[in-house]
C-alpha cells in the first residue's frame, strides 16, 4: 500500500533543515519547482543552524497543481538531487501556507501587510515585472496593466497586485525587503524601477511612493540552479528512495549558488550559513549566470528545438550545437564581464559542460526555450551591442536570435518540429502579426528584429539585422546545424590574430674590413 508524505510520515533523517517555526517571516509569491528548490532550501539549512521567524508563507500565482498537492501532504514536499554518478532525495518543511494569489488575493495581500512579514520574495519570471523591452519602463500597452491603472484596487497584472500589497503594508509603515529571486538583470533594481512608476502612475498615492523610497529595500540577487519541470517517474523515484509518495516533487542537479546583497530592512535568516553569499558584487555574478549558463541555455534550447533535441543534455551531446554554445561562451559572453573577486571563470565553464550534460535531470529543451521573448532581453543585446560598439560581429549572439525567430514563429515554407510547437512564447501572435506578408526569410527576420522585441541599442546596428536575417535564411534552407557550423566558423576566423605582415626584402650591406 502507499503511503503518501505528511507530517506523520516523513522518513527519520530525511528532513532538509529545519521544519518552520510558529512564526511566518516570510511570504513568497510563484510557489513553483525554482524557488521550492532554492530560497526555500536554504531557509530550511539556515533555520536549523540559527533559528529565527523565517517561516514561509507560499504563494502560487494561479495554478493549483502545486498548493492542492503540499496541502494534502502537510505543506511538505521533497527536492529529488539529480546526477549521472547518484541520486538522493530529502524533505523540505519550511512552508506555513500554501495559496493561489489570483484566486485569494485578498489573502495575499494581507500577507504581505502582516507585521510578523519581512521579506517579500519573488519568482514571478521575466514577464511578471511588466517591463517594455524598448524602454526598460513599465509596459503600459499591456492590457492587464493598463486596466490595474485605472483601478489599482482590482489588480489583474502581477505588478499591480505587488502593488496594492505593499500599498497596504504602507498603512503600518512597518519596513520590508522585497527579494527578487528571477533571472533579472539588477533584478531588484527592476523591480523597486516597476513598482515605484505603477504606483506613481495608478494614484495609489504620495505615501504608497514615500514608503517605498524610505521603509522598502530591493536586493539584488543571483540564484543559480537547473531546475526542470516534475514527471510523474520523479514521484515513482522519491517513492524507491524515501518509501513515500510525493505529488509534488521537485527534481534538481546537484549545483546550487545563491548570491545577494545584505540590504534588509526587518532582519533576514542566517542564509550565509546554509552556503548562500551576502556579497556588494552581485552584478557581477548577475553577468556570470545571465550570460555564461542562461545565454548558452537559451542558444542550446532553440538550435536543439530545431534539430529535435528533447533535452539539453541532448543537445550538449550534438557536436555543431555544442561547439556553438563554447565559441559563444568564449568570444561573445566572457569579453563581456568582469568576474567576482577570486571568481574562477574557467572553473565555473568546465562546470557548465558537466552540468548540460546532466541526463539525470532531463531538462526538456521545450522548457528552457519557454518564453523567449523576455528572457532573450537579459541575454543578448548589452552583449551583442558590447561587441558591435567595438566593430565586432557577436555570431553566436546573431545565432541565438535567428534560432529563436525560427523556433517561435517560422517563415513560410519552414516547419520548425514539434519541440518548438510546444514553447511557450507570449509574444507568438504579435510576432506572426509583424511578419505577415514576408517574402523571404530574411524579410522575416528583419520584420522582427524591427518588429519591437528588442530595444534600439541592438536593432540600431544594421549589420547584426543582416547577420540575423543571413542566418535565419540559413536555417529555413539548409537547417539548424548548418547555421551553427556557418556562425562557429565566422566566428573563429574574426577572432584569429592576423598574421605579421612579412618583413621587407632589404638587403643589409657587408659590414667593411
Amino acid at each position: 500500500m502507499t503511503t503518501r508524505l505528511s507530517p506523520e510520515n516523513t522518513p527519520d533523517g530525511s528532513l532538509i533543515g529545519a521544519a518552520a517555526p510558529a512564526e511566518t517571516g516570510i511570504v513568497h509569491l510563484g510557489l513553483g519547482n525554482f524557488h521550492r528548490a532554492h530560497v526555500a532550501v536554504y531557509t530550511a539549512l539556515a533555520l536549523q543552524r540559527e533559528e529565527g521567524p523565517w517561516g514561509i508563507a507560499g504563494f502560487a500565482n494561479r495554478s493549483h497543481r502545486v498548493v492542492d498537492a503540499m496541502r494534502r501532504q502537510g505543506l511538505r514536499y521533497s527536492v529529488l538531487r539529480l546526477s549521472d554518478e547518484r541520486r538522493g532525495a530529502g524533505v523540505v518543511a519550511v512552508h506555513r501556507a500554501a495559496r493561489v494569489a489570483a484566486e485569494d488575493r485578498g489573502a495575499f495581500v494581507a500577507a504581505v501587510a502582516d507585521p510578523d512579514c519581512r521579506i517579500l520574495t519573488l519568482t514571478i519570471s521575466e514577464l511578471g515585472y511588466a517591463r517594455s523591452p524598448q524602454t526598460n519602463r513599465l509596459d503600459t500597452a499591456q492590457p492587464d496593466v493598463r486596466a490595474d491603472l485605472a483601478d489599482p484596487t482590482r489588480p489583474h497584472s502581477t505588478i499591480g497586485m505587488l502593488a496594492l500589497a505593499l500599498a497596504r503594508r504602507s498603512e503600518g509603515g512597518l519596513p520590508l525587503s522585497v527579494l527578487s529571486c528571477d533571472n533579472l538583470q539588477g533584478n531588484g533594481d527592476v523591480t523597486r524601477a516597476m513598482l515605484t512608476e505603477y504606483a506613481a502612475l495608478s494614484g495609489l498615492g504620495p505615501d504608497v511612493q514615500r514608503f517605498l523610497a524610505t521603509q522598502v529595500t530591493f536586493p539584488n540577487s543571483m540564484v543559480d540552479r537547473i531546475v526542470p519541470a516534475t514527471t510523474a517517474a520523479m514521484s515513482d523515484e522519491v517513492e524507491r528512495l524515501l518509501g513515500v509518495r510525493d505529488a509534488c516533487p521537485v527534481p534538481a542537479e546537484e549545483f546550487s549558488m545563491w548570491v545577494f546583497e545584505d540590504d534588509f530592512a526587518a532582519g533576514r535568516p542566517a542564509w550565509q550559513l546554509a552556503g548562500a553569499i551576502p556579497s556588494d558584487e552581485v552584478h557581477a555574478y548577475e553577468l556570470v549566470k545571465l550570460r555564461l549558463l542562461n545565454g548558452s541555455h537559451s542558444l542550446m534550447a532553440y538550435l536543439g528545438a530545431l534539430e529535435g533535441c528533447e533535452t539539453i543534455a541532448d543537445c550538449w551531446a550534438e557536436a555543431s550545437i555544442r561547439e556553438a554554445v563554447l565559441t559563444g561562451i568564449r568570444l561573445d559572453y566572457l569579453p563581456t564581464i568582469t568576474v567576482p573577486t577570486g571568481f574562477d571563470a574557467d572553473d565555473y565553464v568546465a562546470s557548465l559542460g558537466r552540468r548540460f550534460a546532466n541526463r539525470a535531470i532531463a531538462h526538456r529543451t521545450a522548457q528552457v526555450a519557454t518564453d523567449g521573448s523576455a528572457k532573450l532581453q537579459q541575454r543578448i543585446p548589452d552583449a551583442a551591442a558590447f561587441a558591435l560598439d567595438r566593430g565586432r560581429m557577436p555570431h553566436m549572439l546573431a545565432l541565438t536570435v535567428a534560432a529563436w525567430i525560427c523556433a517561435a514563429v517560422p517563415p513560410d515554407g519552414f516547419t520548425a518540429g514539434p519541440i518548438a510547437a510546444r514553447m511557450r512564447e507570449p509574444a507568438r501572435d504579435l510576432l506572426a502579426a509583424v511578419t505577415r506578408g514576408a517574402h523571404s526569410p530574411a524579410e522575416h527576420a528583419r520584420a522582427v528584429m524591427r518588429g519591437g522585441f528588442f530595444p534600439d541599442l541592438l536593432t540600431r546596428h544594421e549589420a547584426f539585422v543582416d547577420r540575423v536575417a543571413g542566418l535565419v535564411t540559413t536555417i529555413a534552407r539548409h537547417g539548424a546545424r548548418a547555421a551553427a557550423a556557418e556562425a562557429t566558423a565566422a566566428a573563429a576566423h574574426e577572432a584569429r590574430p592576423a598574421e605579421p605582415a612579412s618583413p621587407p626584402n632589404v638587403t643589409t650591406p657587408r659590414d667593411e674590413q
